[in-house]
């Protein structure tokens, strides 16, 4: 069983990372879906994506969930039918699940230079431009993208522009952690974010500050 990483956050929350390298039929195996995400499935052209998917459902499995205790809000918000929050990712040949008395994200991305290029969509570029390493810059643009995609997985209001509405503090490549807020309209919501980094990918995980 290739769980690549159990993150102990606090009492209360655990991140699970899973290396997915199982067919889509070994995944399978054993594990009852709901008809809706059997659909879901079935209609997935992407054989990542499938096992990807099925990846998560054993991931539930190791907290003690199934497939039919994870449900979906109007905003595609996944939440437990026993009251926790919970958020989900996956990447490639990647996937992560975090679980948690308060509200949180998460979300995995594989490294890759082209974030160079797509850089401004998300966030001011001119804070980066000092960066001469030209891998730094990616990867520290890959945990800014990481960290905002958590807050929007988190705050998840229809609307929310990474750009404009996402902000991510500076940090140092080896701190590990950073704080960010998402404010929208009458709204703001402060986050602390910590990262990894792993073969060549990157997670980032948020939860609600307490401060």
């Amino acid at each position: 069983m290739p769980l690549y990483k159990t993150i102990t956050v606090n009492p209360a929350t655990k991140v699970f990372i899973w290396k997915i390298e199982e067919s889509f039929e070994a995944l399978s195996k054993g594990t009852d879906l709901t008809s809706n995400c059997s659909n879901r499935v079935a209609n997935m052209k992407s054989e990542l994506h499938r096992r990807g998917f099925m990846s998560i459902r054993h991931l539930l499995a190791l907290e003690g969930y199934t497939d039919h205790d994870l449900r979906y809000d109007e905003n595609g918000k996944p939440h437990l039918t026993d009251g926790k929050n919970i958020s989900i990712t996956h990447s490639f040949n990647f996937s992560a699940i975090i679980v948690s008395d308060v509200e949180v994200g998460i979300d995995i991305e594989k490294q890759r230079n082209k974030i160079l290029k797509i850089a401004h969509k998300f966030t001011p570029i001119e804070e980066y431009r000092t960066i001469a390493n030209e891998d730094a810059m990616m990867r520290k643009l890959t945990i800014v993208w990481c960290a905002k995609e958590s807050l929007y997985k988190s705050f998840a209001e229809k609307g929310v522009s990474f750009l404009e509405h996402i902000y991510v503090e500076d940090f140092a490549l080896d701190e590990s952690k950073t704080t960010a807020a998402v404010t929208y309209e009458d709204k703001q919501q402060k986050y602390d974010v910590d990262f990894l980094e792993f073969e060549g990918f990157t997670c980032a995980y948020a939860l609600i500050s307490e401060k």
